[in-house]
This record gives structure tokens, sequence and C-alpha cells, in this order.
């Protein structure tokens, strides 16, 4: 039922040990770390007592760390071990890097996995994307730490990868919600046995309820987990006793996590929606109130799982219009330098909508006198700057909304 008794911990117990931790970790990073050092200018680790007392340290974002790793490559000063010695030196779209380090289960994976049903010898099929992003790598490390063998597909190649199912039988899946989808839609379409595939740990993108069920109802138990690249996997969803769903997300064991006014870093009251912000407890890369964007709610009392952690109502939107997108994150900048490469268009308006359970991408951009060729342009560069395909939508001049807004995300919330 737990992976473990740090999940069964009294609330007062796991705190001390959690800004403990803090505390020695911090203590043998900084000197280290000049950008911890600036970060923790004038306070001092022994008056981090508690929870509150997080708030006295600047939040950082990740327009903060863009520029930090561009001004102190390759990781902006933030880490207290030198590349040479990581395990993987990653890139996610933004750019951001993020290095990959040698202790087990680095990511915090293996909690969520094991709340999805996953045991020890279960197959997983992988399709998170080993190509430069943690993704596939998060899910790996915590497949092997539960002693699971681990196919490493990534994305597309479907009928490739209906060849591997019917030859490794895997268990589990982890991947986007929707590819899934894709992956049994195309079984059917083949005619392949795809039905070893009994549960799944999905993330990085929207799972609708619509979307769930057709995919329960289709023999696959489905839990999803709230990961980032920077963090690792932060919360996880639940079972009761009976295996029913529980609601909400459990946080997981070795982050800090904060709910806070947007733009701010103070906290605000338990159950009011504010941005997730997130300190990570690992001694090579020590994030310290990272701000990551997206907006949740603390959900209180206990959980009918009986783990003891605090729970989040999982994502409710985006503080800022960075948007995530078929598991990867979309950047203002990143429309705006679109727009940059062709001159012949204005204002630029990236719509991120849902259909057949699909995440679509339109951008809308304005153009006085549209040349033959010009949005199939667009489209090509919009792909290759986002690493995302999306349609091209050209309007006319003063025809969008003069509101700022360059990342509009119109996909329903559940």
């Amino acid at each position: 039922m737990h992976y473990d008794r740090l999940e069964l911990r009294a609330h007062d117990l796991r705190e001390r040990a959690l800004l403990k931790d803090f505390r020695a970790i911090i203590r043998a990073a900084r000197p280290r770390a000049p950008a911890l050092r600036r970060q923790l200018q004038g306070i001092k680790l022994d008056d981090i007592k508690s929870r509150a007392d997080l708030a006295q340290i600047p939040v950082v974002r990740k327009s903060d760390l863009a520029q930090l790793q561009s001004d102190e490559p390759p990781f902006g000063g933030l880490t207290s071990t030198r590349a040479g010695a990581m395990k993987r030196l990653l890139m996610s779209p933004g750019p951001i890097f993020e290095p990959d380090a040698h202790a087990k289960d680095w990511w915090g994976a293996a909690r969520a996995l094991y709340a999805a049903g996953i045991r020890r010898g279960d197959v997983v099929l992988n399709t998170f994307s080993y190509h430069l992003t943690p993704g596939g790598h998060i899910m790996e490390s915590g497949a092997c730490a539960l002693g699971c063998p681990v196919i490493p597909a990534g994305p597309g190649n479907t009928e490739q990868q209906l060849e591997a199912i019917a030859h490794y039988r895997p268990r589990a899946y982890c991947g986007t919600p929707d590819f899934l989808k894709i992956i049994l839609d195309k079984a059917v379409e083949l005619k392949r046995n795809v039905k070893s595939i009994e549960r799944a740990l999905v993330s990085g993108a929207a799972l609708p309820k619509t979307l769930r069920d057709e995919l329960v109802e289709r023999g696959v138990a489905v839990r999803q987990c709230y990961a980032t690249a920077e963090l690792g996997v932060i919360a996880y969803e639940t079972s009761n006793t009976k295996g029913a769903l529980i609601d909400g997300m459990m946080v997981n064991e070795h982050v800090i996590l904060e709910i806070v006014r947007p733009g701010t870093g103070d906290p605000v009251p338990s159950g009011d929606v504010g941005e997730v912000v997130v300190t990570r407890l690992a001694k090579d890369y020590p994030l310290l109130r990272l701000a990551t964007g997206d907006l949740s709610a603390l959900i209180p009392g206990k959980s009918a799982c009986g783990r003891t952690n605090m729970r989040i109502r999982g994502w409710m939107g985006r503080a800022d219009q960075t948007t995530k997108v078929k598991g990867m994150f979309v950047h203002p900048r990143q429309i705006a330098e679109v727009a940059n490469r062709h001159p012949a268009i204005g204002r630029v308006r990236l719509v991120v909508s849902r259909e057949r359970e699909q995440d679509i991408m339109t951008l809308h951009a304005e153009c006085a006198k549209p040349e033959d060729g010009l949005a199939r342009a667009i489209s090509e560069t919009l792909q290759s700057v986002s690493k995302l395909k999306g349609s091209v939508v050209l309007a006319k001049t003063g025809s969008l909304p003069n509101d700022g807004k360059v990342i509009a995300d119109e996909r329903p919330i559940s």
C-alpha cells in the first residue's frame, strides 16, 4: 500500500526532518554554489525553523534560471556538483539546462509509480522523451529504483511500439495520457493485442475525466503525477484501500511545497488558490523556492490512502503565460521569436485547445498582405522554435485583442 515508512510520518516529525535536511544540504552546498549564496544573503540558516520561515528567502522563477545559466553556465551557480561529475546533462525548451545526478531515484518518481500500482518486476513502457529533455530519465530512474525493467520507447513510432508491446508484454505505461490513447487506438486499427498494459502513470498533458474514463473502460487503471524538468516529481495521485482514486495529489517526500500569492513569495491561507513554489532537497542541485508558475491549492484533512503528507488539488491553471503542451513548455519569448523571424506579420497569439483528446496549437498572426506560402513558413518556424507542431491562421491587422496576451490556454481544466 505504501512505498516506505516516510509516507506515514506524523506531520510535526516530517516538518522537523525536512527542515533539518534543508539546513544540512544548504550548509554543505552554499560554499560551492555562488547563486545560492546570493539568494541567501543576509539570511541565517539556523533561523529557518518552520515552513513559514522560508518566506524570508526570495523565490526563483524559470525565467531567472535561464538568465542565471546564460550568465554563469552551465547551471547558473546553483549546483554544488560540477558538471563533469553529473550523470547526464539535459536541456529543456526555453532553453533551460538541467543536471541528472547519480543518486538512486534522484528525480523522486518511484513513489508515484508505486502509488499507481506498479511493482517490482513489472515491465514498464516508457514513452516520455529521452532526447535532451529529462522526461524519459525521470520515469526510468524511478522504475529502476522499484526494480522494474524499462522499454525506452520515447514518443512516436507507434507501430514499432506495438511490436515491442506484443513481444515484451509490459504491464505498465509511462507517458502522456493522449499518447496512450493513440497507442490503444492504433492497436485496434491494426488488430494488435495490448491488453498486457493494466497500469499507467501519466503526466505532461491534461487528463480530463472523459479521457480517464475511456482509458479505464479499455482496461488501464490511470494515475497521474505532477512533475517538472527542474524539480522531478512534485506530487502524485493515490488510491484508497479498495483501489479507488482519491481526489487531489499527494506531495512527494523529498520536496517542501508552498502555495503563495502569484507574483510574490508570500504564503496564502490554507485552501486558497495560489502559485506552487517548491524547494527540492537534492544535494547536487538544491533548488530553493522555485516558482513553478502553476496554480493549485492545499486540501485540508488526512487522505484516505493513509499517507500523511499534505495534498494539493493538482494543476489549476498557470500563474503566467508559459504553457505546457504535450508535455513541453511553450514560453511567450518563443512565440515572440517566431514573430521576429517573419517581418510580414504583426501581433501574434498562440491559442492552445483540445480536439479529440489531443492538445492543439494554433498561432494567430496579423498580416496586412499575406503572401503565398507564408502560413506554411510560419508553421515551420513555430515547430523549429517550440519543438511542437501547430497550425497558423493569418488574421487582418488589428483583429487580435490588444491585451498583451501572447499565449491563450483555452483547454478545459477538467
